[in-house]
């Protein structure tokens, strides 16, 4: 398994490099209680980290969701763990990702239909089978500059990772094929 380091998209200046900031998983469950649990539970196992709750941000009747229940959990991975469960999650698509996956921004979101296509994971009747998200967040060299709390500061558009750039260091990098 590769390093989160050894995983960048070589340009011509070290600033243009485009790596992994971050991968965040999320299981949108739609009601609180034993499913979502079991959720979390599962997160856990696959991530290794911590989940954490979501919330519902309005009421909706139809669905009996109510303003500030937890209705998912998702967790939040950086660096080596962010690399090998990104590994596994793109095994599970068969390396395949569609154009439309990506924004224009860096950011890519793929789903998983059911988490015992993901290598290493067997069915357990007492968790069932969830569908996840999968949203990576790529990134260049010097973009903290902008979200950073001391000397925050303006970052010029050519430090931000293009939905080109996204789609080849999938395919360079990653090995993945986009449709």
């Amino acid at each position: 398994m590769p390093s989160w380091k050894e995983l960048v998209l070589v340009k011509d200046h070290p600033m243009r490099r485009v790596f992994i900031e971050k991968v965040v998983v999320n299981i949108g469950v739609g009601t609180g209680g034993e499913r979502l649990e079991k959720a979390a539970e599962l997160l856990k196992e696959l991530t290794g980290a911590e989940p954490s709750r979501r919330r519902a941000k309005r009421s909706i009747k139809d669905f009996g969701i109510r303003k500030g229940e937890p209705i998912g959990v998702a967790v939040t991975l950086r660096r080596d763990k962010a690399v090998e469960f990104l590994m596994k999650a793109l095994q599970a698509v068969n390396n395949r990702v569609r154009q439309s996956s990506f924004d224009d921004r860096g950011n890519v979101c793929f789903g998983i239909k059911e988490h015992i296509t993901i290598p290493g994971v067997k069915y357990d009747p007492a968790v069932g089978i969830w569908g996840m998200d999968v949203c990576v967040k790529l990134a260049k060299p010097g973009l903290r500059v902008q979200r950073r709390r001391r000397k925050r500061s303006k970052v010029g558009k050519g430090q931000l990772v293009t939905k080109q750039e996204a789609v080849e260091f999938f395919t360079k990098v990653l090995g993945v094929q986009v449709d």
